[in-house]
């Protein structure tokens, strides 16, 4: 048997998938155990397609398996990132994911492969039409198509809060404003997310869904607002990007320990976006069907409990973000890596406090954020990120603080403390910051130019990086910004690491950060 024809695979292999989850090098083949025996084609597709495109599958029924194939080992590797803590669901039950030995599925010649196909036609006939997420995420949107969706709650028999709307959307990305209101006898709702993608897959996954069985169903719009308005912080609306507003006229903010079920110090707790900024698709089940976990890390369930509302469909619960700021990340390259090199790094998902390089193992680092929401956030977007040659892995540490090596210590100059950075992203509240925070990227946004640098210029600095520059544009409305892509992922994050910061002259320093644009 060859690396291409895995249909030989059994199923004796179960005690060393227990022991180890992925015992074999990434692989854009990815294997899937314990799939129900009436699982379809499309359900197997379902669970790789938040992730990137997915090019091949093949089902092996009897022996309860699938090998799905990506279009990159980049998106394989950030969907076993992803699944590895959150054990998917299919038709209920629990399937399990790790990388194939193979490099490829060659099908062609195996039978019963026509219905496995058409499932892929179907699905790439979607991406490629107007309204496919793809398209979107590449500025495709339909005229209209925002960031703001507009839902009216049908049939309310049970009452619907801002806080059970939250956690239905923020499943599906960063829910910055919510608005509920009542007009023409309707419960009405607005709902602004931080991208269109985000939007798009919500109203997608969630319109004519009910949220209790038989009532509450959701009618999800995109409205022509791009932008909401938000007075207040009450049980009416919510600007989770502002904890400082008031709870109403006259009235003072809201209190802490409710503004923290939604946010700590303004960062929105994240639903993970995916490699290609895609929101996991979120499954609300009746009878069987398609359940991906929520995101470890997101807000703690809100669901009417199930005593005020018999027979309400199931919304996954959400375990709560674990209290540790400290990262242990590792497979570092040591002859290239530096504690400000992290710094700059991870401090595109936080304000990092202290940052150690382990002395006697150099591929390993201690990286303390600011807090748990901050910690957890520079995981889902870091972890199987390519840095330097090498694929970073980032995990919570079992440490709750970086200690301060003593004076004359060895490796004393391997451990910093950046607790008073002037170069800390989030210090400021109700900043941009929060709003524009996006996986590494290839394109770059570039911002604090001087007027007298030129296109050129700013060229000829990124490719001194050893970065190959495809394209460069300014913002037509403001000359002081613009943006770069790069050859490469890995290249975006080493430009970044080198250049954020940089002196461009005339007391401006270069602002660098991941964009969801490209040129």
């Amino acid at each position: 048997m060859n690396n291409s024809a895995p249909a030989t695979d059994n199923g004796n292999d179960k005690k060393k998938f227990k022991g180890d989850k992925s015992p074999c090098s990434p692989s854009r083949v990815l294997h899937l155990r314990k799939i129900p025996s009436d699982v379809t084609e499309a359900e197997i597709i379902s669970l790789g397609l938040p992730f990137g495109k997915v090019t091949n599958v093949l089902m092996l029924k009897g022996k309860s398996q699938a090998f799905l194939e990506m279009a990159s080992e980049e998106a394989a590797v950030t969907m076993v990132n992803y699944y590895t803590p959150a054990t998917p669901h299919l038709r209920s039950q629990p399937v399990y994911i790790q990388y194939s030995k193979h490099r490829e599925l060659k099908t062609d010649n195996l039978p019963n492969q026509a219905r496995a196909q058409a499932a892929l036609q179907a699905v790439n006939t979607l991406q490629s039409g107007s309204l496919a997420v793809t398209s979107a995420f590449e500025g495709g949107l339909l005229p209209g198509q925002g960031s703001v969706l507009r839902i009216v709650v049908e049939n309310l028999f049970y009452p619907v809060t801002l806080e059970v709307l939250y956690q239905i959307f923020s499943k599906f990305g960063c829910v910055l404003k919510i608005i509920t209101f009542t007009r023409n006898n309707q419960f009405q709702a607005l709902v602004q997310f931080v991208d269109p993608v985000n939007a798009y897959s919500a109203k997608t996954a969630l319109d004519g869904q009910s949220i209790y069985t038989s009532c509450c169903t959701l009618r999800v719009d995109f409205s022509k607002l791009t932008n909401l308005e938000v007075k207040y912080n009450n049980d009416k609306s919510r600007d989770f990007t502002r904890l400082d507003l008031p709870f109403g006229a006259g009235q003072p903010p809201m209190e802490p320990s409710i503004a923290s079920t939604f946010g700590t110090q303004n960062i929105i707790f994240p639903s993970y976006a995916g490699a290609a900024g895609f929101a996991p698709v979120m499954g609300f089940p009746q009878g069987s069907g398609l359940l991906v976990p929520a995101v470890p890390g997101a807000p703690g369930s809100l669901a009417v409990p199930a005593s005020a509302a018999p027979g309400q469909i199931i919304i996954p619960s959400v375990s709560g973000v674990p209290g540790n700021s400290v990262l242990l990340v590792s497979n570092l390259n040591p002859e290239a890596i530096t504690p400000h090199g992290l710094f700059i790094l991870f401090g595109v998902y936080g304000d990092v406090h202290r940052v150690k390089i382990m002395y006697k193992k150099k591929e390993n680092a201690l990286v303390q954020m600011a807090d748990a929401t901050q910690a957890q956030l520079a995981i889902s977007n870091l972890n199987g990120q390519r840095l330097y040659g090498r694929v970073l892995r980032a995990t919570l540490s079992k440490h709750q603080t970086v200690q301060l090596p003593r004076e004359g210590q060895e490796g004393q100059g391997l451990t910093k403390d950046y607790s008073n950075s002037p170069l800390h992203r989030f210090k400021k509240p109700g900043s941009k910051n929060f709003q524009n925070i996006f996986p590494p990227s290839a394109t770059l946004h570039l911002s604090n130019i001087p007027p007298s640098v030129s296109v050129d210029d700013m060229k000829k600095l990124f490719a001194s990086t050893g970065s190959t520059v495809k394209a460069f544009k300014f913002f037509q409305t403001d000359s002081k910004m613009a943006l770069i892509q790069l050859g490469s992922v890995e290249e975006g994050v080493h430009a970044l690491i080198m250049l954020h910061n940089h002196d461009l002259g005339e007391n401006h320093h270069l602002r660098v950060s991941f964009s969801k644009s490209t040129i």
